[in-house]
This record gives structure tokens, sequence and C-alpha cells, in this order.
């Protein structure tokens, strides 16, 4: 049963639960254009400003599969009220933080505190509203998910270049004090007190592999792999919390994530398509900073205008992706979003060092209006013949890996373009004779002059090396779209009267 509420209390409400997701999804991003001023304030290295990222990503990925049992236990309401309270204070911290070490253990605060609000915001929201209003109101939320990160470098660039890098932090304290004042007055408590028995082994095997595989992702690159003792002990320790993981869910009496939950067709083909998903939208919004920026020689500010229409598409797909899954079904909809996308990022892999901004625009739009047409329905699919008991776990658990998915896309990416760089890079240097013929008609007179040609021959050796191996990552994400076809093949409508209703929660 649907809780009870009035129509403008559900309002305020889900304004004030939106502005919260919104303030906490934009932290996924919004430092990435502002990291090479970071780097400098900070003295840091660009490998070592990467952390900036990541600790936060890894910091909600293990916290975050705890949110589930922790809002049973002592409620919803207030779980994320103190959730918010101390992602607001992280930020402060991370504003004033003199030195990389403070900036890192800031950040892993900011991501412990809000791990719990994506998960228990949409949860919240399922609950607070009838069936019938799902998709209009998972379609608003879906939007902010969606284009926050795209938002986060636009932001993130605007405040960079017109106060400071931390101004990216501050500017969550005013959205998250008014985002607590509403949740605080119009979002109904519950009493808590439903938690199951809790299973340590699940929770420390789910954070062993989580931690682990992130981690090895992120310094494989640097480390040159399975090479480095360091990143085989993180293979391992990944092995063998996955595999201690999936034997508790299966075997356990009790285990950490409620083994019903699988049983639903509709919520494991979404889980996996969302965690490609967060792969693919993750690693091409990560990669677009420092392309534009350290490749194509764009400002932060020009890097996050020529990313802001990827925004407006993700707000015109959450617009019509509810009026079009009506008429058309989910699946069709989410057929035509995954086909855009695949089309954007396929233009994607043919940039060039010669073009203007308008096709990173198109692409980004196209890209943003398509994941659009993707997320709304998924969000909506998910828990569609899900009971609603468990709405809570649920929610949390498929953030959690869609978190993870994100985290993975950008590493590999990452990786992949880093390995491809240093091979193309080696490919063009093989052909570089002046008896070559190719050689000798695109570099005309560049051996006439002294070092200082070597040196330009050299950087444009390197550039045409990064171009080439970002288009491939781009056309690997597009391939990896595609591959997400056959997932839609397991999902299906809703029929009515199936799932349980809503847990009933006293107003506030």
């Amino acid at each position: 049963m649907t809780i009870a509420m009035s129509q403008q209390q559900r309002v305020i409400a889900t304004f004030g639960m939106v502005l919260a997701t919104l303030t906490n999804t934009l932290d996924t991003t919004i430092a990435n254009i502002a990291l090479p001023h970071m780097q400098g304030s900070l003295a840091a290295s660009a490998d070592q400003m990467t952390w900036v990222l990541t600790s936060y990503m890894v910091a909600t990925a293990v916290m975050t599969p705890f949110c589930g049992w922790l809002a049973e236990k002592i409620g919803r309401k207030r779980l994320f009220m103190g959730s918010l309270a101390g992602f607001i204070l992280a930020s402060m911290l991370c504003g004033v933080a003199l030195n990389l070490p403070q900036i890192l253990l800031f950040r892993i605060l900011q991501g412990v505190a809000g791990a719990s609000m994506m998960p228990l915001s949409q949860a919240a929201l399922l609950d607070m509203w009838p069936k019938e209003k799902t998709a209009q109101v998972m379609a608003v939320w879906s939007a902010v998910v969606t284009a926050a990160p795209v938002i986060g470098p636009t932001l993130g660039g605007y405040l960079t270049e017109t106060l400071s890098w931390r101004w990216a932090f501050y500017i969550n304290l005013p959205l998250g004090i008014l985002s607590f004042i509403t949740i605080y007055f119009a979002v109904p408590s519950d009493a808590g007190g439903r938690q199951r028995r809790f299973d340590h082994l699940g929770y420390v095997s789910l954070v062993m592999f989580l931690a682990a595989t992130q981690l090895m992702f992120d310094r494989g690159p640097t480390l040159d792999w399975f090479d480095s003792i360091e990143i085989r002990i993180e293979a391992v320790i990944a092995a063998t919390g996955l595999y201690l993981f999936l034997v508790q869910t299966v075997t356990g009496t009790n285990p950490f994530v409620p083994r019903a939950i699988f049983r639903d067709r509709n919520f494991t083909a979404c889980m996996v398509f969302g965690i490609v998903l967060s792969a693919v939208m993750f690693a091409s919004i990560a990669l677009m900073p420092t392309f534009m920026q350290t490749l194509m020689g764009y400002s932060a500010i020009q890097a996050g205008l020529a990313t802001m229409p990827r925004g407006f598409g993700a707000v015109l797909g959450f617009v019509v992706a509810p009026g079009l899954a009506l008429r058309f079904g989910p699946r069709l909809t989410m057929t035509v979003g995954l086909a855009i996308t695949a089309s954007s990022l396929w233009q994607m892999s043919h940039f060039s060092l010669a073009m203007t901004d308008g096709p990173i625009r198109l692409s980004g739009f196209l890209q943003g209006f398509g994941s659009s047409l993707m997320f709304n329905p998924m969000s909506v699919l998910s828990y569609a013949t899900l009971p609603a008991i468990y709405r809570n776990e649920a929610a949390v658990f498929s953030n959690t890996l869609r978190n993870i998915g994100g985290s993975l896309g950008i590493a590999a990416m990452s990786a992949i373009h880093i390995s491809e760089s240093a091979t193309i890079r080696t490919h063009l240097v093989a052909h570089l004779v002046p008896t070559d013929v190719i050689f000798d008609w695109r570099m005309p007179g560049m051996l006439t002059a002294a070092g200082d040609a070597m040196a330009g021959l050299s950087a444009e050796v390197n550039r045409q090396a990064e171009m080439v191996s970002y288009d491939t990552a781009f056309s690997y994400l597009c391939w990896l779209t595609l591959a997400m076809l056959p997932l839609l093949q397991l999902m299906r409508a809703a029929k009515p009267g199936v799932g349980a209703p809503a847990v009933d929660m006293p107003a506030h």
C-alpha cells in the first residue's frame, strides 16, 4: 500500500529527494575538469589526482551494500538525513583540503556518507507515489541521475575558471541544506526495527570483491598489470571475495542479499543492463574532459560548454520517454535508445584533430537522449514485478553494482586508451624515416630546422597516437552498447496485481 500523504506533501518530498540525489550524483564528475587546477594547488602528480575521483567511487561502492540493512534497522528517513548531513560536512572539508592525503580522506568520507542517498531516494519515491504515477516520477528521478554526471563537468569548469576548484565542493552546501530542510518536514518517518540478521560473511566478501577489483583496475595501467605483485594480490583478493559471496548467497540461510530478488527476471535483467549502461556512460563522460582539454586545447569553460548539449539531450529524453514507453512499450523504447546511443558512440569513434566542436556537441546530445530512453524504462521495469518488501535492499544492491560498473568502465577504457596510445606511437615512429614516401609527403621541411622541429614532430606523433587511442576506446564502447541488446528480450511488462504492496509508514 502506498504511503498516506497529501499531493502537496508528495510533490515537496519529491523535490527534496531529487535535489539530494542531484547533489550526490554531481560529485561523481564535477571534479573531473578541475583536476588540472587541483593538481598544482595540492602538489600532486597526474596519476595521483585520479584518486580524487576513484576514492569517492570506491568508498561509495563499499558502503552502499550496507545501507539496505541499515535502513531497515534505524529507518530510511533517519539514515537518509544522517547521510545527507555527513555528505555536506565532508564536502566542506574537501573544499578546505591543503594537500593530497587530506583531499583523499575527505573524498572517502564523502563517498561513505553519500552512499545511501541514491538507492534510498529511489525506494522512497516508489513507496510515496501510486503505481500509476511511477513512470512519471521515475522519469524525473532518472533525469537527475543521468543528467547530473553530464552537468558536473560544465558546472565544475565554470566554478573552477571563475572562482576556484574548491567551489566544486562548496556548491554542495546550499543545495544540501535546502534538501535537508525539505526532507525533514515533508518526508514521512519510518520506525525501523525491521532488519534481518546481519550476514557478516556476505558483506565482508562483497566488500573484498568490490574494493580489490576497483583498486586492480585503477592501479593496473600504471603498474603494468599482472607484472606487478600488487595487482596479482588484488586479483586474488577480488576472486576470493566473489567466490565467497556467491557461495554464501546461494547456500547461506540468511544471505546478505536476499535470494528472492534474483528470482525476479525483470530485476535481474535490468540489473545487468544497468551495470553495462553505467560502464558505457561513465567511461565516455570521463574520457571527454581530458580529450578536449589535453588534446584539443579547450579551456575548462570551453570543455564544459561543449558537453552541455548532452545534458539537454538527457532532459529531452526523460520528457518523452514515459509517453513513448506507454505507447510503444518499454522494451521498444529502450531499443530505440540503445540504437541512438550506439550511433553516437560510432560517431565519436571517428573524431579527428581537425574537427570543430560541432561533432562533440551532436554526439553528446544524441548520447544523452539515447541513454535517457534506456534509463527511464529500466528504472520502472526493475521494480515492476518485484515485491515491494525487497525494494530497499534491491535498490541498494543494484545501485552498488551500477557504481562499480561505472568505476570499472572508467578504469577499463582508461587502460585501453593508455595501451593503444603507446602501441600506435610505436607504429607511427617506425614509419618516420626520410626515405618513407608518406613521411616525405606529409612532413615537408620538418628536418630542415634544428632540434625544435624534431620536438615538434615528436609532439605531433604523440597527438596523433592519442587521437587514435581515443577513437579506439569509443569504438569499444559502441560495441559494448550493442551487446546489451539480448538483455532486452528477458524483460517483460508488469501484470496487474503483481508484486507485494509497499511498506506502510506513518506520516512524520
